[in-house]
C-alpha cells in the first residue's frame, strides 16, 4: 500500500470506529461521564499515523458525532489537542509512552481548559473550569490505558513491521 492510501485509510477505519464507539459506550465515574473510545482511538492514530493525520481523525469524529447529536462542541478542543500531542511525542520520541503522556495532557487536562471558553461561547454555560477536568481527565485515562494495552499487545507482531516496512527499513 502506497504511502499517501495507509494513513488516509487507516485515518477514516478509526474515525469509523471512533464515531460508533463514542456513541455507544459511556459510562459514570463519580460526577464524571467517561467516554474513553475516543481517547483511545486519539492514542492509537497518534501512534501510527503522527500528530496531522491525528489530528484530522479527531476533527473527523467530533465533527461527525455532532451531526449524529451523540457529541457535544466540546469534543473538538478536548480530542484535537490530544490527538495531536499524541502524535507529535511520539514521533519526537518514538515511545508509547509519550503518545499516552500527550493523549492524556493533551486531552484530559489542556482539553479540559481549552474547552471552557468555548462552553462559555457557545453553549452559555457559565460554570466553573474545575467542572471539566474531572470529566476530560478521567475518559482520556481511561481511554489511554485501554488504547496502550491494545497498542502494546500487538506492537511487535504487527504494527512494528508494518511501520518498518512504510519508512523504508
Amino acid at each position: 500500500m502506497s504511502k499517501k492510501i495507509y494513513p488516509m485509510t487507516l485515518t477514516a477505519m478509526l474515525v469509523a470506529l471512533a464515531v460508533i464507539g463514542g456513541s455507544l459506550f459511556s459510562f459514570n465515574i463519580g460526577v464524571a461521564k467517561v467516554a474513553p473510545v475516543q481517547h483511545m482511538i486519539n492514542l492509537i492514530s497518534g501512534a501510527l499515523v503522527g500528530p496531522w493525520w491525528a489530528l484530522a481523525q479527531a476533527f473527523l469524529t467530533s465533527l461527525i458525532r455532532n451531526i449524529m447529536g451523540t457529541g457535544t462542541v466540546l469534543a473538538f478542543p478536548g480530542s484535537m489537542i490530544g490527538a495531536f500531542l499524541s502524535g507529535w511525542l511520539f514521533r519526537l520520541t518514538g515511545k508509547l509512552l509519550a503518545a499516552v503522556c500527550g493523549e492524556l495532557i493533551g486531552s484530559g487536562i489542556i482539553g479540559a481548559f481549552v474547552a471552557y471558553p468555548v462552553a462559555a461561547w457557545l453553549m452559555g454555560t457559565t460554570g466553573a473550569v474545575w467542572l471539566f477536568l474531572p470529566s476530560f481527565f478521567m475518559s482520556a485515562l481511561v481511554g489511554v490505558i485501554i488504547g496502550y494495552v491494545v497498542l502494546k499487545s500487538v506492537w511487535s507482531r504487527l504494527i512494528a513491521p508494518q511501520l518498518d516496512k512504510l519508512q523504508g527499513k
